[in-house]
């Protein structure tokens, strides 16, 4: 599923236009990534958890050439779903299964 996609089934259930709706889904979009790079928590009841993840600073190769590098500690965003989530979408994909 796009982005596109998601604006289509908003703007469809809520009687939106697209460009309305469009502008809404990238505001959520951009309000989460902005919050998540100043080193907030964003909790959505019922659905997940965004936060950022720090990484410690290791040493990797590059698979190309096989050179070591250097990794430096680095953040990561990392999302971590509700026990609601979670059960729907086990839910769901049983019912598919039959």
């Amino acid at each position: 599923m796009t982005k596109a996609d998601i604006v289509d089934e908003i703007a469809k259930a809520t009687g939106l236009t697209k460009i309305e709706t469009k502008s809404v889904v990238d505001g959520v979009f951009a309000s989460i990534v902005k919050a998540i790079s100043e080193g907030k928590r964003i909790e959505l009841r019922g659905f997940g958890v965004f936060k950022a993840k720090s990484r410690k600073p290791r040493m990797a190769r590059n698979p190309k050439t096989g050179e070591v590098v250097q990794l430096e500690k680095r953040y990561v965003p990392v999302f971590k779903p509700s026990p609601e989530f979670l059960s729907k979408v086990n839910d769901m994909m049983k019912q598919t299964e039959n």
